[in-house]
């Protein structure tokens, strides 16, 4: 799937950035909260909303700005141990936009701490102000957890034949970036759990997942398409068979 653009403002570069010493370490975060809103840049935030489709307001902190500023506080809670979900939950309450992004940051910063426990706690974050761009970063936590602990796979299928779309799209993409570690047959499953499924979001999610995998094994993906051409949408054949 080709990656949808950045929002406007993420070509913008700045050294600007938090002092280490104003960072204190958690659940001591205010300090990180309220440099962000001093970058608010309200015009960029409106064009970063409306590239949204109005579905958040924004600060306007491009990508790179953000990541400046939290820097040091992702680098501090990266060697802390185990994530502060009231941290996590902080950022989903606040609504600027950037701050789920920060969420996103902090828990990729410590995937490696995250067991099956956590799961329940990452669907709900999947299922609060869903959108793709909080999505496509939660997919690749989910899936992270799943490689360490197999069982969680049965959650995966169980989201796969979900009524939310968002839980089908993280188990159809919570492979991505495996390579020779994706389990084809679990994929395959999934994949055929949403067959005939009209949303986008997910026609876009199996092409991107089966376009991912065709670079590390193209023979499988090429007859996955052949035997699921009838049933494939014309988004998900296309998208899927791009590199082959």
């Amino acid at each position: 799937m080709t990656a949808p653009a950045p929002p406007p403002g993420d070509n913008f570069q700045s050294k600007a950035a938090v002092p280490k010493s104003d960072i204190l370490e958690r659940p001591h975060y205010e300090g990180l909260f309220k440099a962000f809103a001093e970058k608010a840049n309200p015009e960029l935030g409106r064009q970063m909303s409306a590239y949204m489709r109005g579905q958040f307001p924004f600060l306007g902190l491009p990508t790179p700005v953000r990541r400046q500023l939290s820097r040091e506080f992702l680098k501090s809670a990266s060697s802390g141990g185990s994530p502060d979900w009231d941290f996590i939950r902080r950022c989903w309450e606040k609504p600027p936009r950037e701050f789920q992004y920060l969420g996103v940051d902090y828990l990729s910063s410590l995937k490696d701490t995250l067991t099956p426990r956590d799961i329940p706690r990452l669907k709900e974050l999947i299922l609060a102000k869903s959108w793709w761009d909080t999505i496509d970063g939660l997919d690749r936590i989910a899936g992270h957890i799943a490689l360490s602990w197999p069982r969680v796979n049965r959650t995966l299928l169980e989201w796969s034949r979900g009524e939310n779309i968002w839980l089908r799209r993280v188990a159809i993409d919570h492979q991505l970036g495996r390579k020779e570690k994706t389990d084809p047959g679990l994929l395959e499953e999934i994949i055929k759990n949403n067959l005939g499924q009209k949303d986008f979001f997910i026609r876009k999610a199996i092409g991107w997942s089966l376009r991912e995998y065709s670079k590390t094994n193209p023979s499988w993906v090429r007859d996955f398409l052949a035997r699921h051409a009838g049933a494939l949408s014309p988004l998900s054949r296309r998208e899927g068979g791009k590199y082959l």
